[in-house]
């Protein structure tokens, strides 16, 4: 039987990080689907609605976690499987520039986008 091989070392910060944002992940989701898909419906979403729900705090930063968490469970889940295809030396050093910037510009975006829905 062929080995099993896996670039997260085990318990290591990011190996410990990867299973925090993916229960994160699951709760926060659940959360949105309930929201949006259950108390209001998709036919009934519209911009105003969605402003006014960015301009509650705690949505607010609800959303804003949610985006850098999976922002980082993604990017890092990609990392780890070119890793584990092989990846090394200087294609493993551009995928790490490539993912950090790429993970850098989405997150800023994403921010620049919830401040305008709440109004900042």
């Amino acid at each position: 039987m062929a080995k099993r091989y896996s670039s997260f070392e085990r318990n290591s910060a990011t190996w410990m990080l990867q299973r925090l944002t993916a229960a994160f992940l699951v709760v926060v989701l659940a959360f949105h689907f309930f929201l949006l898909h259950f108390v209001h419906h998709a036919y009934e979403i519209e911009f105003l609605g969605s402003q006014a729900r960015m301009q509650e705090v705690g949505y607010y930063l609800t959303m804003v976690l949610f985006l850098v968490t999976a922002t980082f469970h993604g990017v890092n889940g990609v990392y780890n499987a070119l890793v584990n295809q092989g990846i090394e030396g200087t294609a493993k050093r551009a995928a790490q520039v490539v993912l950090g910037v790429a993970s850098l510009l989405l997150i800023a975006q994403g921010i620049r986008v919830a401040n305008a829905l709440a109004g900042f």
